[in-house]
């Protein structure tokens, strides 16, 4: 059954993911919008096979291009699902969404879903990786993507709930197109942190930090008031500490050794390096 739903994905040379990611949404999805940003590759070519929406946006950021699929592309339906190409709906969500929109109007405008993160082949559940829960599905006049560099985050006004089943996340092909990623990346955060350490009043389309707030709030205040306030380089060596030793990431084997290590130390240190390079040459 199809379901009142527009999924949309956004694409960029992912030949090697976008077959998955639509097979996971072709059963059920009411219809699917594929955002390409430029792909030199078979991405547009395979995606024809399962949707003639397919348009092409310059690409910006994730948060403007996400934005500007949902204001201007004809969606058929109230309710939008973003998607990102390396990612997939397993059998259990696609379950759950066809059980609740099947049912009765539903009480909420958005739905948090869980995310398995998958690197190297191997599910990382520990570290603190898993669960994670963003939100994804919501009523489109009720939600937008927060204007950040880096880290963006859905946000609605109005109620949500969970969702059972999760969005497999296939986390880079490889070290080296991660390791590239990430560096680009960290460029986006050293950018996002900086601004934020300039005085100036809370933006209202963000979402706002906060301890006893929902999944995404209380990470977003870990980040900012516990993390974001710590020094430069210790703050890495700590966090990898928590993540490996303290929440475990250690039972996730060699695969996850590597994992934590790069997204939990390495990365983090190189976006402080990036933050402490900025800070030298404008003294």
């Amino acid at each position: 059954m199809k379901l009142p739903i527009s999924v949309i994905i956004l694409t960029l040379n992912e030949e090697q993911n976008i077959a998955c990611c639509l097979d996971s949404v072709k059963g059920w999805a009411g219809e699917i919008f594929v955002v390409d940003s430029g792909s030199t590759d078979r991405t547009v070519e395979i995606a024809r096979g399962y949707t003639e929406k397919i348009v092409s946006h310059p690409f910006t950021n994730y948060a403007h291009q996400r934005n500007w699929a949902q204001n201007h592309l004809p969606l058929a339906y109230d309710w939008v699902f973003h998607l990102d190409a390396g990612e997939q709906v397993t059998l259990e969500l696609a379950a759950a969404l066809g059980s609740k929109f099947a049912g009765p109007p539903l009480p909420v405008d958005g739905f948090l879903i869980n995310r398995r993160a998958i690197f190297m082949g191997r599910w990382i559940k520990h570290g603190g990786i898993y669960p994670t829960y963003h939100l994804r599905l919501y009523r489109r006049a009720k939600g937008h993507c927060e204007e950040r560099e880096y880290d963006q985050h859905f946000k609605i006004e109005g109620a949500v709930a969970t969702l059972p089943g999760d969005i497999i996340d296939e986390i880079a092909p490889d070290l080296n197109s991660w390791t590239l990623s990430h560096a680009r990346w960290a460029s986006a955060e050293a950018a996002e942190q900086l601004k934020q350490r300039q005085p100036q009043p809370a933006a209202p389309d963000q979402v706002q930090g906060r301890l006893f707030g929902t999944a995404i709030e209380r990470r977003r205040w870990l980040r900012q008031s516990v993390y974001g306030r710590a020094p430069l380089f210790v703050r890495p060596f700590a966090y990898f500490i928590y993540r490996y030793v303290l929440r475990l990431g250690f039972l996730d084997g060699v695969e996850g050794f590597i994992f934590h290590f790069l997204q939990g130390f390495w990365y983090r240190f190189y976006v402080d390096a990036q933050i402490w390079e900025w800070r030298k040459n404008v003294e």
